[in-house]
């Protein structure tokens, strides 16, 4: 079984290890030790406490059946005569919308705004890492 260091878990969640440490010591998730004293997080609980953190919906929208929902500042807004350029950041994600000048000038967009890129495809691509989070062979049997 995979085991997260509380370092590798706070990067997976995109949160501080003091964070992680405050939901550890309050219970709200599982930790053992490792052979060196370390805290470890099993990966399975750590899946589960992700799943039930992201719960329903945030209340801020209709109900939609896009799941992909990532919240952050416009970076960027570049207009012509009719599309448009809207960069978001995302925590560390940046993510790049083209959409009608339009639907920018409807919705407020401009630079220091707050946005919520909604994300739904009928593909997704997923890679897995040369060097994975929370493989340094740390297998417990």
């Amino acid at each position: 079984m995979t085991m997260f260091r509380m370092g590798e878990a706070a990067e997976l969640l995109g949160v501080s290890v003091d964070t992680m440490r405050r939901w550890v010591d309050a219970g709200r998730l599982a930790a053992s030790r490792d052979e060196h004293g370390h805290r470890v997080i099993d990966g399975v609980d750590l899946a589960t406490f992700v799943r039930a953190q992201a719960g329903g919906s945030d209340g801020r929208s209709e109900e939609s059946s896009a799941r992909n929902r990532l919240r952050g500042i416009v970076t960027a807004v570049v207009k012509d005569a009719v599309m448009a350029q809207v960069d978001i950041q995302a925590g560390p994600f940046r993510l790049v919308s083209l959409m009608s000048r339009e639907a920018v000038d409807h919705l407020g967009l401009e630079v220091g705004s707050v946005a919520v890129a909604v994300i739904k495809s009928t593909t997704v691509v997923v890679e897995k890492p040369i060097t994975t989070v929370g493989s340094r062979g740390r297998a417990n049997a």
